[in-house]
């Protein structure tokens, strides 16, 4: 890709590769940290830490690692512009919310399947006793049912290339019609009806959150900033990016991954479910959907300050959101 650059010597932004360098730590440094999280407290690693013998300081060397490769990655790739490889991680993103969804539309409609089964005494006959007791265990269910769902979902992501939105907002519209029509015409309602639209209506939401921002759709007073010009624009979404965007990120993620006990790790290593013992297994899930989110903003912040320094610097090749813009 062709581009045209204002340079600009002064600044934080005058040099591209720094910007880079910076993105690129910031995301290997991020999956540095997740791949460290499931390896202490789902693979019995001790933790990154030098009180932690050899194993803890190598997952505590793995974060300035992480640093290093990252900065040899751009320094191979120097030729690449900001534009570029803000393109290339927002298409990585787009992948990692593609895969989300397909995943919460195969949990959603298999585990409703699952309970509407067992509140209607037919699961035992069809899969047997054993089994049926099973299903209605959330440390069973989880593992042997939805992460092998969730695996396919992936699979399916790597096949597809909308990112599904509509889709699961209509789905979301037929779940909420099946309730009144069934509740107050046939007077059947159950717990899993709600828990389903719950479940896809969180999904949505923050799923969405990173594609939104990308097509420039977030709610925003525009009184100062649509009357800048475009280099004042991308010198203030480039510093808002990094002292709101990710650091705000960060914070979800350490807050909610820092201990076992933390609030997205707890629910998912005790594939925690509601009291109700006939709704959806997927309360867990719906503490994951904090941690994608947090990631996935994170991925799209990263693209975003990229694209926003190419502003600041006049780079061509300016991605135009499909939709109306930002209010």
């Amino acid at each position: 890709m062709a581009s045209t650059t204002v340079q600009n010597r002064n600044g934080l932004f005058s040099n591209p590769l720094f910007v880079r360098s910076l993105g690129w730590s910031n995301l290997w440094v991020m999956f540095a940290y997740l791949f460290n999280n499931f390896a202490t407290f789902w693979g019995g690693f001790p933790g990154a830490s030098m009180h932690n013998g050899t194993v803890g300081l190598l997952q505590l060397l793995l974060y300035p690692a992480a640093i290093i490769l990252a900065i040899f990655w751009t320094l191979k790739r120097r030729g690449s512009s900001l534009r570029q490889d803000s393109y290339t991680i927002s298409d990585m993103n787009a992948f990692l919310i593609r895969a989300a969804f397909w995943a919460v539309v195969l949990v959603g409609c298999v585990d409703s399947l699952i309970s509407f089964l067992r509140v209607e005494d037919m699961l035992s006959g069809l899969v047997g006793e054993a089994m049926d007791k099973n299903l209605g265990r959330s440390q069973f269910r989880g593992p042997y049912v939805h992460i092998p769902l969730i695996i396919l979902g992936i699979i399916l992501a790597t096949r597809t290339k909308t990112l599904g939105f509509h889709w699961l907002a209509l789905l979301i519209v037929v779940g909420e019609l099946m309730i009144v029509v069934f509740r107050f015409i046939f007077s059947y309602e159950q717990a899993f009806m709600s828990d389903l639209v719950r479940f896809w209506y969180g999904a949505l939401f923050l799923f969405a959150s990173a594609h939104t921002l990308l097509e420039e759709g977030h709610v925003r007073v525009d009184i100062l900033y649509a009357g800048l010009k475009e280099k004042s624009k991308g010198r203030i979404n480039a510093i808002g990016t990094i002292f709101l965007g990710i650091s705000l990120c960060w914070m979800i993620i350490l807050t909610g991954m820092a201990q076992k006990t933390s609030i997205i790790n707890s629910p998912i290593l005790n594939f925690e479910t509601t009291q109700s013992g006939f709704g959806l297994y997927v309360k867990y899930m719906m503490a994951g959907f904090l941690g994608i989110f947090a990631i996935s903003m994170m991925i799209q912040f990263v693209s975003y300050l990229m694209a926003a320094v190419a502003d600041y610097r006049g780079e061509d090749g300016k991605y135009i959101p499909k939709g109306s813009g930002a209010h």
